[in-house]
């Protein structure tokens, strides 16, 4: 008798469960049309005021067995998790979501399909430093069958004191060779004021970690008719970087890649810690292409391959490394770049693990 009372309380429970289950969601349907209304007269998501009265209401009509804090705890639950479900289904319509566009973006400049599925190379000096530095390894490409090319123009760095990069005449060069040598050339602009003047001489302007939120550079450029790769920032959040991406395309730029470059955290082994992770979770909600920088999230030589290898195993569209003709005398991070028989080394090793093709067939483009 006693066991059928307590099965009796059960189901009564159960169904109290699923009463209270269904008008949650009923609630939480209604929430979400109210953000939207919102979001059409330009009110803010999260009034404070309305939330002290909703609660203020609950409690006053409370009959216990709870007590008042209780009550106060459990709606409040149920209110920030209404605000979250009103950001998550305004993060639905992000430009750079996969909700937004279900196939991968592929970027097509000078023949070369950046995020095709086929890996690419995107490598070359840190600093231009001449016309005959960049020259060499523009050879090196040509014999290899690579078709990107990369270096920095002008370089924000920590130091004031330190080489700063020879600014528009280093483009006039990343120009000059990406002609001969029929080579896609990539480099970082720091100034909004610089894009239209860059754009004259190189193919993909480059965003660096440094200034992934400098909103107004991100605005500019992607008021630009001109691919953009936009590296992490230091210590962004993924959430961070691909608002970060948003920006560019909110103003009608879709020629976004992203590039994972390693962020910084207390280990001191290499230069900054690769999150080898950012890979796929960027590829599941994100349509846009993603790279993965060996050289600047490690800043060691020893780790460019493997870290190489696991950045394409995870499905990355393709690498940066570094390239120097004489690393020994870079004017900026000598320590980390290769010199040309250990790149060739580098490549030969890739193509050996089978996760890189080579791009012979993006050179006939």
């Amino acid at each position: 008798m006693a066991h059928d009372l307590i099965d009796n309380m059960r189901k009564q429970i159960d169904e109290i469960n699923l009463q209270i289950l269904d008008l949650i969601n009923k609630r939480a349907t209604l929430v979400q049309e109210l953000g939207k209304e919102k979001e059409k007269q330009g009110s803010n998501r999260f009034d404070p005021e309305r939330e002290r009265q909703m609660l203020n209401q609950l409690v006053e009509n409370n009959k216990g067995p709870f007590n008042d804090n209780t009550v106060r705890h459990l709606f409040k639950q149920i209110f920030q998790v209404s605000l979250e479900l009103q950001n998550d289904d305004k993060k639905k319509v992000l430009l750079v979501s996969r909700k937004k566009q279900a196939e991968d973006t592929v970027i097509t400049v000078k023949g070369v399909e950046f995020g095709a599925g086929n890996p690419i190379l995107i490598a070359g000096p840190c600093s231009v430093e001449s016309y005959e530095q960049v020259k060499a390894v523009a050879e090196n490409h040509v014999k290899r069958g690579l078709r990107t090319l990369r270096g920095g123009a002008y370089k924000p760095r920590t130091s004031p004191y330190d080489f700063q990069g020879l600014g528009e005449e280093g483009l006039q060069i990343l120009k000059r060779i990406g002609d001969e040598y029929n080579l896609v050339t990539i480099s970082e602009i720091v100034t909004p004021a610089d894009l239209e003047m860059a754009s004259q001489y190189i193919d993909v302007i480059q965003i660096g970690a440094r200034n992934m939120q400098n909103f107004e550079l991100l605005k500019a450029a992607g008021r630009l008719n001109k691919p953009i790769l936009l590296k992490r920032g230091l210590s962004a959040t993924i959430e961070e970087f691909i608002y970060a991406a948003e920006y560019i395309l909110s103003e009608g730029n879709t020629q976004v890649m992203l590039c994972e470059r390693g962020i910084r955290t207390y280990e001191k082994a290499t230069r900054n810690t690769l999150d080898i992770s950012a890979v796929p979770l960027l590829k599941q909600e994100t349509h846009l292409p993603v790279f993965v920088d060996v050289t600047h999230s490690t800043g060691r030589r020893d780790l460019l391959l493997p870290t190489a290898k696991a950045g394409i195993a995870v499905g990355s569209d393709g690498i940066m490394v570094e390239v120097h003709p004489d690393p020994d005398v870079a004017l900026s991070d000598a320590k980390q770049q290769l010199n040309i028989p250990d790149f060739n080394k580098f490549v030969d090793e890739l193509l050996a693990s089978g996760l890189y093709k080579g791009e012979v067939v993006a050179a006939r483009g």
